[in-house]
């Protein structure tokens, strides 16, 4: 696989004839088992090929540039009608196929493709498990970083 992150709950796509560029968050409502960059498994699911209709938090990119009227475009109602780009080789337990970065979604005005990924969704996050870690072995990785004293204030990062 290409260097590609899942698409998560919370990715953020755009539509290519949104009159102003706006984002809109991906909601992933056809699948609940498997998840992504979630130590406990509960708040980020792996968006899959069958999120399709109104997966999106707000259901609109803002104005759409193919809907003009006579008071200007008409507002857009996000209806993802399909996914294209995404990874054939695994197949999660509803049947889905795994998005990544790359797909791309359609809907019913835009046609195929009119929808992109902006952001996967995912963040980076360290684990627990460093503190159980044997420092030497860290810092053969982690050069710059002191992992001696693991309670030093200077390497907390803030949220």
């Amino acid at each position: 696989m290409e260097k590609n992150h899942y698409l998560i709950q919370g990715a953020l796509c755009q539509c290519k004839f949104s009159e102003k560029p706006q984002t809109d968050e991906l909601q992933v409502k056809a699948q609940s088992k498997h998840f992504a960059n979630d130590l406990q498994g509960k708040d980020k699911p792996i968006a899959t090929d069958k999120d399709i209709g109104k997966t999106m938090k707000k259901n609109t990119f803002g104005n759409c540039t193919l809907q003009p009227s006579s008071n200007g475009n008409l507002p857009c109602q996000t209806v993802i009608t399909q996914w294209t780009g995404f990874y054939e080789k695994t197949v999660l337990s509803n049947g889905g196929k795994i998005l990544l970065e790359s797909s791309m979604a359609g809907c019913a005005i835009g046609g195929p493709n009119c929808i992109v990924v902006k952001d996967h969704g995912q963040t980076p996050e360290m684990a627990e498990q460093i503190e159980d870690s044997n420092p030497e072995i860290l810092h053969e990785i982690f050069p710059c970083v002191d992992f001696y004293d693991l309670n030093n204030k200077s390497l907390m990062i803030e949220n």
